[in-house]
């Protein structure tokens, strides 16, 4: 099969690396990395991949112009290969740059085509019962070429199954890990999160340090499929718990908010990585920063309402002087905040665009200026 993983844009490399690392070979486009799989690869890219939001299978590709096109050819596909009789199946569209423009009608054709072609298969009259497991479909179209998939996610992957408590405009678990997987940081290495909020950051950096899978306490829709052996999981899940590392870690996530602080720990209780990170209710301008050779991995208020912006410029500048003090850190610091440099003090060695949900921001990285 061919298999889609998609992510936030920004983040092609770190999915395609992290699939490489699985031993697979990628190509990528904007938002999405392929990949060539079995149903055990469809449960495995699921359980491990850290950055990505969904696995999606690839149905089936072709060009369309017109709606009589796109319906014989999704009427064509082998849709008995896939979905039951009892199959729900809603449909999602997307359509970019294409002569067909309008998502309602692509919905309402591709969901016609799949109807006929099971009534057809299965000598059915009348509406199908859609009562049985769901087969999410989406029929994307990028100048008139059309992609059908299958999604095997269901929530997005960043829904590890720990943060029970969110806290204000969290930052998702999949950002945070490809935030980490974007910096230096190696598990020896001490590591700070200075504005930890629910805690994301330090706890997807201790989850990937002990080596546990981002998906070992989630629920996948493939595990509903009725073609899909509940094997393969429970296999490749006690195979990941076998794989878990006890190490020690130098870990540090602060905030100034205390109730924070308790979100935070609650959070990391449920991930499994309360003891390997070191909380601490502390203002950033009284951070003191020990030991040599680390990476600090900031995610401050964006101050996103003009009236927050003086208070949050504040703590950049803040955030300059008291890792100014660290040289052989290397400090990363996700803003949306176009001015930042000027607040922080120092033009970054590298700054990279990424979306955090909505929300345009940068990645500004700080390289150590020196190693210990």
């Amino acid at each position: 099969m061919k298999l889609i993983a998609t992510m936030s844009s920004g983040f092609e490399a770190i999915t395609a690396r992290e699939l490489q690392d699985l031993g697979y070979e990628t190509q990528t486009e904007n938002g999405k990395v392929y990949f060539d799989g079995e149903y055990e690869d469809i449960a495995k890219a699921n359980l491990w991949l850290r950055s990505a939001d969904r696995i999606k299978i690839l149905i089936g590709t072709f060009k369309a112009t017109s709606f009589e096109e796109l319906f014989d050819k999704v009427y064509a596909i082998d849709w008995d290969q896939w979905l039951p009789l009892n199959a729900a199946f809603p449909i999602k569209a997307r359509t970019v740059k294409s002569k067909l423009h309008s998502e309602r009608d692509i919905q309402a054709i591709t969901k016609k085509a799949i109807v006929n072609k099971m009534a057809d298969i299965y000598m059915r009259r009348g509406r199908l019962p859609e009562s049985g497991a769901t087969f999410q479909i989406e029929t994307r179209i990028h100048k008139d070429e059309v992609e059908v998939t299958l999604d095997t996610t269901g929530a997005s992957l960043y829904k590890r199954g720990y943060r029970v408590e969110h806290g204000a405009a969290p930052l998702k678990e999949n950002f945070a890990a490809a935030m980490i997987l974007l910096t230096v940081w190696h598990p020896n290495m001490p590591f700070i999160d200075p504005t930890t909020g629910s805690g994301t950051i330090a706890i997807e950096a201790a989850r990937l340090a002990r080596n546990i899978a981002p998906g070992i306490q989630r629920h996948f829709l493939f595990e509903d499929f009725d073609w899909f052996d509940p094997k393969i999981l429970s296999n490749l899940k006690e195979e990941a718990r076998a794989g878990e590392k006890d190490v020690d870690l130098n870990i540090f996530a602060s905030d100034i908010d205390g109730s924070m602080i308790d979100v935070a720990k609650l959070n990391a209780h449920d991930a499994g990585v309360l003891h390997d990170i070191q909380f601490k209710q502390i203002a950033l301008k009284d951070l003191k920063i020990e030991g040599d050779d680390g990476v600090i991995i900031a995610n401050p208020p964006y101050g996103q309402r003009m009236s927050d912006m003086e208070g949050v410029r504040k703590l950049y500048k803040e955030m300059g002087e008291v890792f100014s003090t660290a040289p052989t850190w290397s400090k990363y610091i996700l803003t949306s905040d176009l001015e930042f440099e000027k607040y922080y003090g120092e033009k970054a060695t590298k700054k990279r665009k990424l979306y955090n949900g909505s929300i345009r921001t940068d990645y500004y990285q700080y390289w150590a200026t020196r190693r210990h």
